[in-house]
C-alpha cells in the first residue's frame, strides 16, 4: 500500500498511485513500508528477471501477464544488447551506462516499462474512458515518454519542453515523434515553470472536473509517478551484481553511487535500493551550476530564488526538484505535517528551512557537490585523453563531483557513476571539449565528427534525425498551458 508525503490521502494500491501519478491535492505517493530484498537472491538473474522480482515486490496486485510484458522491454531490439545497463570500468570508476535504449537516455529504463503498468492500472481504477499523460521535460523524459506511449490505445500524451532549454538533438527527437496520440508543446519559459504548471493542473479540482466531463483522467510519466521511479531501483541492484561478477568488489562489500541530479528521482531510486538492503555506503548528489541541492545540504535551506542557468547539461537545469519531497519525508522520519509546511513555504515564499535533525539525517545519507561549466568541459577532455572514454556533460558533472569527494575524504570505496545519456545527444559540447578545432555549430555534423574522432557508433535512434520530418509543434507560455490543453483535447 501507498501513502502521501503530506498526509492528505487515504492508503492507495499500486494501481491507484500509478493511475493517479501524484496525490490529487498535492504531495507524492510513497510505499507505506520500504521492503527488503537480498541482492544475493537476485545476483544470478538476468535483467528482466531481476526487474520482474522487484516490480512484483511493490506491485503484488498486478497480473503476471502485465509484469511479463513490462520486463520484456529489456531486449536487444529495443536496447542495443542483451545487457541493457552495462557496467564499464573507466580507471578506478565503474560507469553504469543507462543510455542503451531507444532514445539514448536513462529515462528509457523506466519509460519503456511504465505504459504496461499504466494500462492495467487504468483498466482497474477506471477513472475515465481515456487517459491524458502530462509530461514536463528538461530534455530526456519527453522523448522517452513519447516513445513509450506512442499509439497506446486509450492514452494521449502531451509533452511540454522549455523552448530554449534543450539541446538541438533533444528537440529534434521530440518534434519528429510519430503517433496519432502524441503532442509536443514548446513553452516560452524554463523547466521549473513547465513542471510547476503541470503539477498545478494535477492539483486543480476544476481542471479535473472539466476533463472528466470530456471522459479524460490525468496521469503523469514524470518521476513524480511511482511507476516511473520503481523500475529505476532495479539497475542499482544490477550494477552491484555486475561489480561482484567483475571482481571489482567482494560479495557483501559496500559501493558508492554518484548520480548527476536534476529532479532527484534517479538518486532517490538509489536511496530506496540502499534502504532495501543493497550494500551502498555513500550516495553522492552531483549538480551543475543550478546547485540548489548542493546549497541545501550545506545550509539546510532550500531556496529556488536564484539565477536560472542554461548549461551544457540541460536535463539538470532544474531549481525545483520534485522527488526531493519524498527524500525529505524519509529524512524527517515520515513527518507529513513538516513536509506539507515546507513545500507550502516553497510555493508561497520561494524557500524553506528544515530543522537541524532533518538536516543532520539528510547529510548522513547524501553527500553533495557541483561542477561549473568549465569543469565539465575539462572533465570530458581529461577522461577522453587518459581513458579514451567519452562522457556526456551530465555524466561529466558526476565524475567531477566524485573526484572532488574522493580527494577531500580519501574514501577509496569502489564507486559507480550513473551515466545518464549518450555523449552523442550532446555531440557539440563533447566535441568542443575533446577537440575544439573540430567543433562546429552544426549539431548533425558534430555527431558525425564525434563518431569519426572516437570510433564510437552513433546510436541508431540518433542517426538520420536531421532528415526526419518535423511535425507541428504547439507553442505557449506557462500561464496558457491549461487553456491550450482545453483547446487540444476538449
Amino acid at each position: 500500500m501507498y501513502i502521501s508525503t503530506r498526509g492528505n490521502s487515504s492508503e492507495r494500491t499500486g494501481k491507484e498511485v500509478i493511475a493517479l501519478g501524484m496525490v490529487p491535492d498535492g504531495g507524492l505517493f510513497v510505499p507505506k513500508h520500504i521492503l527488503k530484498i537480498d541482492w544475493q537472491d537476485l545476483g544470478s538473474l538476468n535483467y528482466p528477471e531481476m526487474a520482474r522480482t522487484i516490480l512484483k515486490l511493490y506491485l503484488p496486485e498486478f497480473s503476471d501477464n502485465t509484469l511479463d510484458q513490462a520486463v520484456n522491454v529489456y531486449r536487444p531490439d529495443l536496447f542495443d544488447s542483451e545487457n541493457p545497463a552495462p557496467l564499464v570500468q573507466v580507471g578506478k570508476m565503474g560507469i553504469l551506462e543507462l543510455w542503451h535504449g531507444p532514445t539514448s537516455a536513462f529515462k528509457d529504463m523506466a519509460l519503456q516499462v511504465l505504459p504496461h503498468l499504466l494500462k492495467e492500472s487504468i483498466r482497474s481504477v477506471a477513472q475515465g474512458d481515456k487517459v491524458l499523460i502530462l509530461v514536463a521535460t528538461s530534455g530526456d523524459t519527453g522523448k522517452a515518454a513519447l516513445e513509450g506511449f506512442r499509439d497506446v490505445p486509450g492514452i494521449e500524451i502531451a509533452v511540454f519542453y522549455p523552448e530554449k532549454g534543450v539541446s538541438a538533438v533533444q528537440k529534434r527527437q521530440m518534434t519528429t515523434t510519430e503517433g496519432e496520440n502524441t503532442y509536443v508543446i514548446a513553452v516560452d519559459g524554463n523547466f521549473d515553470e513547465c513542471q510547476s504548471k503541470v503539477k498545478e493542473i494535477f492539483g486543480s479540482a476544476e481542471m479535473r472536473d472539466v476533463f472528466q466531463k470530456g471522459k479524460y483522467a490525468f496521469s503523469s510519466a514524470n518521476s513524480i509517478n511511482w511507476g516511473r521511479l520503481l523500475p529505476q531501483i532495479v539497475y542499482y541492484y544490477w550494477a552491484y551484481a555486475q561489480a561482484v561478477a567483475k571482481d571489482q568488489i567482494k560479495a557483501g562489500e559496500f559501493m558508492n553511487v554518484v548520480v548527476p541530479t536534476g529532479n532527484f528521482g534517479n538518486i532517490l531510486a538509489a536511496y530506496y535500493a540502499k534502504e532495501m538492503g543493497l550494500p551502498i555506503k555513500e550516495l553522492i548528489c552531483a549538480s551543475n551550476q543550478n546547485n540548489v541541492l548542493t546549497d541545501f545540504f550545506q545550509t539546510g535551506v532550500y531556496d529556488r530564488q536564484r539565477p536560472f542557468y542554461l548549461t551544457s547539461s540541460p536535463s539538470m537545469d532544474i531549481l525545483i526538484s520534485s522527488n526531493f519531497e519524498r527524500f525529505l519525508y524519509e529524512m524527517s522520519d515520515r513527518n507529513a505535517d513538516k513536509v506539507k509546511a515546507w513545500f507550502g513555504e516553497l510555493q508561497s515564499k520561494g524557500k524553506f528551512a528544515v530543522d537541524p535533525q532533518t538536516l543532520s539525517k539528510a547529510r548522513k545519507y547524501v553527500k553533495a557537490g557541483w561542477a561549473s561549466e568549465a569543469e565539465v568541459k575539462d572533465e570530458i577532455h581529461q577522461v577522453y585523453t587518459e581513458q579514451t572514454y567519452v562522457l556526456d556533460p551530465h555524466t561529466a558533472v558526476a565524475v567531477k563531483v566524485y573526484q572532488d569527494y574522493a580527494q577531500s575524504t580519501g574514501d577509496s570505496t569502489y564507486t559507480i557513476i550513473a551515466s545518464t545519456a549518450s555523449p552523442f545527444k550532446f555531440a557539440g559540447t563533447v566535441l568542443q571539449s575533446i577537440k575544439p578545432e573540430q567543433a562546429t555549430k552544426n549539431e548533425w555534423e558534430s555527431l558525425a565528427r564525434l563518431s569519426d574522432l572516437t570510433g564510437w557508433t552513433i546510436p541508431a535512434g540518433l542517426q538520420g534525425l536531421e532528415k526526419k520530418t518535423v511535425r507541428k509543434v504547439e507553442k505557449t507560455s506557462p500561464a496558457e498551458i491549461p487553456n491550450l490543453l482545453t483547446q487540444l483535447f476538449l
